[in-house]
């Protein structure tokens, strides 16, 4: 009842606000990149059932009369599954089956992180489903709060995924199961989000396989693929870890809630699997580590070798401009003598010289050896 009291001056809260538009939670989502928020959908309600001894008796059409219904019928459990529902639906369950204000307060904002938490006979769930896009080589990552109360669970999705269809029909094909109460929704669902990894898992590992193929063929663009995909896998970590802590503290509880034989060993069974795909995202992660610091190495590596491939052109480079430039200076030596004889002036005594023709001939050849010989020796020739 004191509940109850409390949802209601919640209620009161959010709608008693100037020009009647609802006040948002005092809770705020901290990740910069979940961007906006999707909208609420008008028809939110996806499914709502009502089952007795594992076999669904009703199919209410709307909240209220699956409430009316779930106090005439004792024994009774009522599945609820609402897709984006609105603030508002989301209150007047808080206030009929008795949620604790912060727990609706996550629902109502989303966002939130992987998490278990109890409040009195109710048990609240946020798990974080995960989808592989084959198109896109992403991971799209969904939402699912689940309420498990007494004689009730109530599944918000905020995003497409997990199917709950499915799970639902896989429950009603199996009455047993089914009979175990709550808990044993609240178990199939978190094993069809674990089973929904198992894709993602196959799809990252084929990932960083075709990363490292590209990675030794030093294929351009290999880094930046190595990165993004490095922020999927600690996304994926970050939806799979806390789910390990939340499994065990269900394992812990099974003494003290008096947990059925076969709930637990389907607990386990959830427990195993996940933490598989919780090693196996460990490994992708250090995978990529090692992949970066590889391809890191090998780019320095091509670049070293590049720069000594540049240095020994310019060495060549030089050794011929060297040879060139050294016949072209043998080769301007005589060039110059003969242009200053060349000028027909009257006043030259070699002009009118006997042996004029031949000094100027070994003044040539002697300069043009000894360039020659002053080259070698310095190993330009």
């Amino acid at each position: 009842m004191a509940d109850q009291h409390r949802m209601r001056g919640l209620l009161r809260k959010r709608q008693e606000t100037p020009g009647g538009k609802a006040e948002r939670a005092p809770e705020r989502d901290m990740d910069p990149e979940a961007g906006e928020d999707h909208p609420p959908v008008e028809n939110s309600l996806v499914d709502t059932a009502l089952y007795v001894g594992g076999r669904r008796i009703d199919s209410p059409p709307t909240l209220a009369d699956t409430f009316k219904r779930l106090q005439e019928r004792p024994g009774s459990i009522a599945w609820i599954g609402l897709y984006r529902p609105a603030e508002s639906q989301l209150l007047t369950l808080a206030e009929r089956f008795g949620l604790h204000e912060l727990a609706v307060e996550d629902a109502i904002v989303a966002h939130q992180r992987p998490k278990l938490e109890r409040y009195g006979d109710t048990l609240f769930a946020v798990l974080r489903a995960a989808r592989y896009d084959d198109a896109d080589e992403e991971v799209d990552f969904g939402e699912l709060h689940v309420f498990v109360g007494p004689n009730f669970v109530v599944t918000v999705r905020h995003s497409e995924a997990p199917d709950l269809a499915i799970v639902r029909r896989r429950m009603e094909d199996d009455p047993d199961l089914l009979r175990l109460g709550p808990e044993a929704i609240l178990y199939a669902v978190m094993d069809a989000v674990v089973d929904g990894y198992a894709p993602v898992v196959a799809g990252l590992q084929n990932d960083i396989d075709e990363i490292e193929t590209e990675v030794f063929r030093l294929e351009p663009g290999v880094s930046r693929r190595i990165y993004e995909l490095s922020r999927e896998v600690v996304e994926f970590q970050r939806a799979t870890r806390p789910l390990l802590r939340m499994l065990e503290a269900l394992s812990a509880g099974f003494a003290k809630y008096h947990t059925d034989e076969e709930l637990q060993r389907y607990l386990r069974d959830v427990a195993d699997h996940a933490t598989i795909v919780a090693e196996r995202v460990d490994t992708f992660r250090q995978a990529l580590t090692d992949i970066l610091t590889v391809n890191a190495t090998l780019v320095t590596q091509a670049q070293n070798e590049e720069m000594r491939n540049l240095a020994l052109a310019n060495t060549a480079q030089n050794e011929e401009i060297k040879k060139i430039s050294s016949w072209a200076a043998i080769l301007f030596a005589p060039t110059l003598i003969g242009t200053v004889y060349g000028m027909n002036f009257d006043h030259m005594p070699e002009l009118h010289w006997r042996v004029g023709y031949p000094f100027a001939l070994s003044l040539m050849a002697a300069t043009c050896v000894t360039l020659y010989i002053l080259f070698k020796r310095r190993d330009w020739l």
